[in-house]
């Protein structure tokens, strides 16, 4: 139902009220009559009064019906205004909400897209810095494989010019030892020349005064044979008295018969100690004492220093010789005896036998330049120990000299010890780590390991050396538990460097000096042992297989001197 029906409808319900009102003002106190309605009604003396007031109710009716009815137009008009301005705004907000949902929903889709684009752009930008990172990590390993390759390229170079460096060195080394040789040589010579005049001189005046001498003992026995007769004559007449002088008689010719004849020595001739040259003369039954001066310990510091003893060594050595006695005649054989003294002190806190340690196997490893008499050393040693009851197991590490490993296969078959080898050129620290994992099998108590004859001066070959120790350690960081340096007695002045150089390489832990038969000095291992300390475990005096002996420092001070009495 519109506004306007209902607005009517309240209207006529108005209109009722109004009647009945009208009706109840009418009717009250009046009597209720049938009224012909059909017919009209004689209005009484009032009626004029009723008749206006009835018309102006009636115009007042109207016009307030007529007032309701515009009342209520303009109300439901007001109505159907604001209904269609609700429903107006009601389409409107539901357009907009449609709108704003539209909008909201293309917002949605377009913050939905910004997103994907966000993601995408950061996905690139991912993309992006990631191939930029794998570039940069590219253009990095490019980098430091370049740099690397520099830094070694460099170190080569370094490397190369270390080592044309320490062969120059060890070149300007060898010639200034040449030439110190050489110059201490001369020395030598003319401390030599200088003695042998001495010695002709010396004898010269011997000669002279033994000739003198006899001449006075000629001449005295001249009297002696005139007395003798005059005691013969006068024995005739007292035999006693007679006796006693012929027997003084005799007794003179004797005493000078032993005068004249000085320098015939007490035993037969035998060769000279290596002293024997200071004072020129053979032992003789008359001892000939000369003064410890300073000329005469020069020369004795000269022969010291030609026997390669090192002038530091040979100084302390004359020094402890003079201390006390200086001013003193002595003879040569004191003088022989004390050289040897001095020398047995400095040797005898060094002479010490290779240790035996329970760690089975022992590894020994043995070091050395080329020719030094190493392979030799081995078999020998191989043989003491073996005789001593250990079970030995060689392993032949030069691998790289011709006829090597056939030359220690024949020193092991004499010493009935096996030996392990490799084909000629093979990695010898391969062989090594072989022999120690065999003789470990074999439970052998020693296991000796031969090594490439190497100079000091060869950086190549001492690196070599320097992995063979490593493989050792590798296999046992106890190993090698002896490093054995092998010496040339021959080789003089030269053997300090060694050892130097080789401790450096192998952690040598003793030395075994070789040849020192025939003309070897031997005096090096008395400055090796002062200088180093190192323990000299054996010395080799030949090439038999039993020609290697226990180091006796007192046995060689005496050999080495000459002071020996047998």
């Amino acid at each position: 139902m519109s506004f306007f029906k209902k607005l009517k409808n309240k209207l006529f319900k108005s209109s009722s009220k109004l009647e009945e009102g009208l009706d109840a003002i009418v009717g009250d106190g009046g009597v209720e009559e049938d009224v012909d309605v059909t017919q009209p009604v004689a209005e009484p003396h009032n009626d004029i009064a009723e008749a206006e007031a009835d018309a102006l109710a009636a115009k007042e009716a109207e016009e307030a019906e007529a007032k309701l009815v515009e009342e209520a137009r303009a109300a439901e008009a007001e109505a159907e205004k604001r209904a269609a301005d609700a429903l107006e705004k009601a389409e409107a907000a539901r357009n907009a909400e449609i709108e704003a949902a539209a909008q909201a929903a293309r917002d949605a889709e377009a913050m939905a897209l910004a997103v994907q684009k966000a993601e995408d752009a950061r996905a690139a930008q991912a993309a992006a810095e990631a191939q930029l990172e794998g570039d940069r990590a590219k253009e990095a390993a490019e980098i430091a494989l370049a740099e690397a390759t520099a830094a070694r390229v460099a170190q080569e170079a370094r490397d190369a010019e270390e080592a044309t460096r320490v062969a120059a060195q060890a070149e300007a080394e060898e010639n200034a030892r040449k030439l110190k040789e050489a110059e201490e040589a001369l020395e030598v010579q003319k401390a030599l020349a200088a003695a042998e005049a001495q010695r002709i001189a010396d004898a010269t005046k011997a000669a002279e005064e033994a000739e003198r001498i006899a001449k006075i003992a000629t001449e005295k026995a001249a009297e002696e044979a005139k007395a003798a007769e005059d005691a013969a004559a006068f024995a005739a007449q007292e035999p006693d008295v007679a006796k006693a002088n012929v027997t003084s008689a005799l007794d003179v010719p004797e005493a000078a018969a032993v005068l004249s004849a000085p320098n015939e020595p007490d035993e037969p001739a035998k060769k000279p100690g290596l002293f024997g040259r200071l004072l020129g003369r053979k032992d003789q039954k008359t001892v000939i004492r000369r003064e410890l001066d300073d000329d005469m310990l020069e020369a004795l510091e000269e022969l010291l220093i030609a026997s390669d003893m090192g002038v530091d060594t040979a100084l302390r050595v004359t020094a402890n010789m003079a201390e006390g006695r200086f001013g003193k005649k002595l003879s040569t054989q004191e003088i022989k005896e004390l050289l040897a003294a001095e020398i047995t002190k400095i040797m005898e806190p060094v002479a010490k036998p290779m240790p035996i340690y329970p760690k089975r196997p022992q590894v020994v490893l043995v070091v050395g330049v080329n020719g030094s008499g190493k392979t030799t050393t081995i078999g020998k040693l191989a043989l003491q120990f073996s005789n001593a009851g250990k079970k030995v197991v060689i392993a032949a590490g030069d691998t790289f000299r011709a006829a090597a490993v056939e030359q220690l296969q024949v020193w092991g078959d004499r010493a009935g010890v096996p030996v392990l080898t490799a084909p000629e050129g093979s990695d010898p620290a391969s062989l090594v780590y072989d022999a120690m994992t065999k003789a470990e099998a074999d439970g052998a108590d020693l296991l000796m390991i031969d090594t490439a004859g190497r100079l000091q001066n060869r950086a190549d070959l001492m690196e070599e050396l320097a992995k063979i120790v490593r493989v050792i350690r590798k296999k046992d960081d106890t190993a090698p538990h002896n490093t054995l340096l092998v010496l040339d007695a021959t080789t003089g002045q030269n053997a300090l460097n060694q050892v130097d150089v080789f401790r450096q390489i192998s952690d040598v832990s003793g030395l075994v000096m070789t040849k020192l038969d025939g003309t070897a000095k031997g005096g090096v291992l008395v400055a090796l042992a002062d200088k180093f300390g190192l323990p000299i475990h054996a010395i080799g005096v030949g090439e038999q297989i039993d020609d290697l002996a226990p180091f006796d420092p007192e046995e060689f001070a005496q050999a080495l001197t000459g002071a020996t009495t047998e």
